[in-house]
This record gives C-alpha cells, structure tokens and sequence, in this order.
C-alpha cells in the first residue's frame, strides 16, 4: 500500500518537473534573424498618454525648438495633462485620419504580426487593420522622399538577436503619440527589435527631428512583447467614420448627451 508520504513526494516531483518544463520553454533560445510570428504587447501598447517612454505626464518634458513648440500649441488633445475637452480637440485620427507612424507603435499598438520575406519584411497590425513594408535588400533610406503617412522604411540586422529599422519620409500632418506631439518632415524614427528568448521581444525606438526637437528622445525603452500561439485570430480594430460621427453628435458636440 503506497503511504500518504511517497504520494506526496510523488506529486511535489511531478510539480518540480512541470514547472522546470514551463521554465525550459519561457527561456528557449531565440531564433537568429527570425522575428516571425504573432506578438502581443499587452497593455503596454495602449500609450494613452504619450510615448510609453515619455508620457505627457507633467515629469517628462521633451527638447522641443520654439519652432516645435509652436507647434505642439496647435494640438489640442483629449488626453494628459493639456487635455481639452472633446468638443474642443483636433485630434486627426479622431476622424479616422491614418495615424501615421510612428503613433502606429505608440498608441493602441496591439498584437502584430510580423512575416519575413527576402527582400522586405512586412508587420501586420491589429489597429486599423494595417500593414508597414520594410525594405531589407540593403537599399539606402530615400533622400527626398515624397511623404507618406507611414514613411519609408530600411531594415538591416545589427546581430543575430536585433533588427534595425530607420524611417523617413513621414507626412507631418500626423502625430507622433496620442499627447499631440509633433513633428516636421525632417522626423528621422530609428526602431530596434531585439530577441530576448524564443518568446519575448524588445522594442526600443528613438525620435530623431532636429527642426522640432533640440535632440534625439526615446519614445520606447526596451517594450516588451510576447509571442502567441500561431492560430490566433487578429480582430478587427477599425476607425469607421460612421461610427465616430455618431460618437461625435452623442459626445463632443456643445451640449451633446454625457449618457
């Protein structure tokens, strides 16, 4: 007859062993120079307030140039510590503008999806249900590009583990985080993605704009992601126009209804 003692032995083993199994496969070695795979930030992505590296929380302040302080007084935002009321905002994607880049990386970034091709590698993003083509054929950035909502994009490996991508070419209507910061046509967005193990990725990413900002600023410090299993579903995430005038009568409009 088996004693209460063995059994207990028996399953603290088994535990031991499941959770060293569990361990094993959290720090697997990263794969070299393969992002692919679906990643999910969490609700580290949603940036409510800014660039998760320097929010618009009143103890970070940034090195704009009068010129880019000029212009940060044009936007009025909903959110931090400038916010205005809904009426009174001028947020472009609140009418379902593109977001541009590099807000796509700062605010609602939500699993993405990223597929490596041979001479670019694409991410899909949940959020507007969008797509960035990065150019990986060892190509220079373009010089005068004509501007896009979401740039043009280089990437090229630093080492096994980290991917660099430089982005130029930006439309200067957009904003760089949901805090309104701005910037010109000279924005310069360098990204790294680094690989920590087979299952968690950071992103660092820098802003570069000489003609609004006095110096480079980081907008994400080593954000992690993780992977999730292949099979799943990416939901729609839409700006529909419909559905944001209905918002806009029932809410932001003078007098509209708080219910």
């Amino acid at each position: 007859m088996t004693s209460k003692l063995s059994i207990r032995t028996a399953t603290l083993i088994a535990a031991f062993a499941t959770t060293a199994l569990i361990a094993t496969a959290q720090t697997a070695p990263a794969p070299k120079r393969d992002l692919t795979g679906i990643w999910d930030p969490g609700r580290l992505g949603i940036g409510a307030n800014g660039a998760r590296a320097n929010p618009s929380d009143g103890k970070h302040d940034l090195p704009f140039t009068p010129k880019g302080l000029a212009a940060m007084a044009k936007n009025k935002t909903s959110n931090g510590p400038n916010q205005v009321s809904a009426a009174e905002e001028n947020d472009p994607a609140h009418y379902c503008d593109p977001q541009g880049f590099p807000r796509q990386n700062l605010f609602e970034l939500r699993m993405i999806q990223i597929v490596q091709q041979p001479i670019q590698t694409t991410i899909l993003y949940t959020y507007d249900r969008l797509w960035r083509s990065i150019w990986t054929d060892g190509r220079a950035l373009a010089k005068d590009p004509d501007p896009r909502w979401f740039g043009y994009s280089t990437g090229k490996w630093k080492d096994d583990f980290t991917f660099v991508v430089e982005t130029n070419g930006l439309d200067e209507r957009t904003w760089i985080d949901n805090a309104g910061r701005p910037h010109s046509e000279a924005l310069k967005v360098t990204e790294e993605y680094h690989l920590v193990d087979r299952d968690t990725m950071e992103i660092t990413m820098t802003i570069d704009d000489p003609e609004f900002y006095s110096k480079p600023w980081l907008a994400l410090d080593k954000m992690q992601l993780k992977r999730v299993p292949p099979n799943t579903d990416l939901q729609d995430m839409i700006c529909a126009p419909s559905e944001v005038n209905a918002y806009n009568k029932r809410h932001a409009a003078p007098g509209g209804s708080k219910k």
